[in-house]
C-alpha cells in the first residue's frame, strides 16, 4: 500500500475546490500556489482556457540568495497581483487557494489583493 504526502492531500483538497469554483472572462479565477521558494498568482478564464495574467515573486526580484518567503512577500504580491490585473481590467475574482489552507502566506495573499482594489 502506497503511503500518502501531503502533495497527495493537496492536490486532493485542490480537485475538491475546483469542483466548486469556476472563473469566466468577468469575473476570473485567481489561482495561487504556493512552493518553498516562491509564491505564483494567475488570473484564469475557465470558459476559454486562458491564462488572463500571471505574476510571481520570482518575476518582482528581491534579494539574490534570500530562500525566506514569508507573509512580507504574500503581502507584496497581493498587492502587485491586484495593480497587474486591475491593468488588464480585471475588477472581481473568484478566489483559488489551491488545496492550501487559508492561513499565513494564502491569507495574506488575499488580504492584500482586497486592499488593492479586487473583489473576492
Amino acid at each position: 500500500m502506497k503511503m500518502k504526502t501531503k502533495q497527495d492531500y493537496r492536490r486532493r483538497r485542490h480537485l475538491r475546490l475546483r469542483h466548486k469554483v469556476r472563473g469566466s472572462a468577468e469575473r476570473p479565477r485567481m489561482c495561487v500556489y504556493l512552493s518553498n521558494m516562491h509564491m505564483y498568482v494567475q488570473f484564469v478564464d475557465d470558459d476559454s482556457a486562458r491564462t488572463l495574467a500571471s505574476i510571481s515573486t520570482d518575476r518582482l526580484g528581491g534579494t539574490p540568495g534570500t530562500r525566506r518567503n514569508d507573509t512580507d512577500k504574500a503581502k507584496i504580491l497581493g498587492k502587485e497581483a491586484a495593480r497587474t490585473a486591475q491593468e488588464k481590467g480585471i475588477k472581481d475574482v473568484v478566489f483559488d487557494r489551491g488545496g492550501f489552507s487559508y492561513a499565513g502566506r494564502v491569507k495574506a495573499l488575499a488580504e492584500a489583493a482586497r486592499e488593492g482594489g479586487l473583489k473576492f
